[in-house]
């Protein structure tokens, strides 16, 4: 399925490009994915693209970008249509967008904690991850995904974060499935989609990527 040319400005090791790619995947669509070089030399096309912040992801769609992650799984799902990402009813899409703002500014800022911090900052840290954690266990309820019984928005929202929670266990000394089964349950249960298994990336290598930017950072 295509309504015109899908072009991706991505990094492999991005949590929010591969929000991206799971949304397209979902939706069956046809596109070009261009890896940034984010250490190196951002190219002038990202640059062009994305002014403000200069960061991946881009989505150009007929060469026209939509930037930041949730905004452009938002445009994909009003533009594309069937299947819907998010629920049909509006109390289910605000409480769709209420937890995408609850994921996006507490999960990475968190985790970044983790892989950053030593000694009783790096303690903290654990708390509030795994709290955070929590807090999405109890929104989930009994059902298998956030918005029920169905892979839908904020699924999709939280799993391309979850590609990092190997490294920030391994940093914190923590097991997520031991504090938040339901969690630990649900990752394995997305990984079993197609979209998901064939966006995220191996959790060693993401893990090697972290430690790297520990040795930039002066933590090893």
């Amino acid at each position: 399925m295509s309504k015109g040319e899908l072009v991706l400005l991505d990094c492999w090791v991005s949590p929010f490009s591969m929000r991206v790619k799971i949304a397209l995947e979902e939706k069956g669509l046809s596109y070009e994915a261009q890896e940034e070089d984010l250490f190196g030399g951002k190219s002038d096309l990202l640059l062009k693209s994305n002014p403000i912040y200069e960061k991946v992801p881009v989505l150009l769609h007929n060469g026209k970008p939509i930037v930041e992650s949730a905004n452009i799984v938002y445009y994909i799902d009003e533009t594309f249509g069937s299947p819907s990402l998010l629920p049909a009813c509006a109390y289910g899409r605000s409480r769709a967008r209420f937890w995408t703002d609850f994921i996006d500014k507490k999960v990475f800022e968190a985790g970044s904690s983790i892989w950053k911090g030593k000694g009783e900052e790096l303690e903290l840290a654990n708390k509030e991850f795994i709290d955070i954690l929590k807090k999405l266990e109890g929104a989930m309820g009994d059902k298998d995904y956030f918005g029920g019984d169905k892979f839908g928005f904020v699924d999709i929202i939280l799993i391309g974060l979850s590609s990092w929670f190997f490294a920030y266990e391994k940093f914190g000394g923590f097991k997520i499935e031991d504090d938040c089964p339901k969690i630990g349950g649900w990752i394995k249960k997305c990984k079993e989609r197609e979209s998901v298994a064939k966006t995220l990336p191996d959790n060693q290598k993401v893990f090697e990527f972290v430690r790297m930017l520990r040795k930039m950072h002066g933590i090893e």
